[in-house]
């Protein structure tokens, strides 16, 4: 899972773009005032592609391979587990 940000600062060693990594620390706060940035439109999470469940090796894949754009969503289905 870590071998994407490996990998890109690696590749920053030999070009013009630099990497760099961090981990960013979220709060109670800073979602509640995401959501409300989502709730009145002034912030639309970008969504790549949605998998269901049993596409999650395909998803992950997709992210693997570095192709995702945006959120990867693997959807339940809660009435197939009920």
């Amino acid at each position: 899972l870590l071998a994407l940000p490996v990998k890109g600062l690696g590749m920053s060693l030999f070009t013009k773009q630099k990497a760099i990594f961090f981990v960013a620390k979220s709060s109670k706060d800073d979602l509640t005032l995401l959501g409300q940035l989502i709730a009145i439109g002034k912030l639309k999470p970008v969504i790549d592609r949605q998998y269901s469940l049993n596409e999650g090796s395909e998803a992950m894949g997709h992210l693997e391979g570095g192709h995702a754009r945006g959120k990867v969503i693997i959807a339940v289905d809660r009435a197939a587990g009920a």
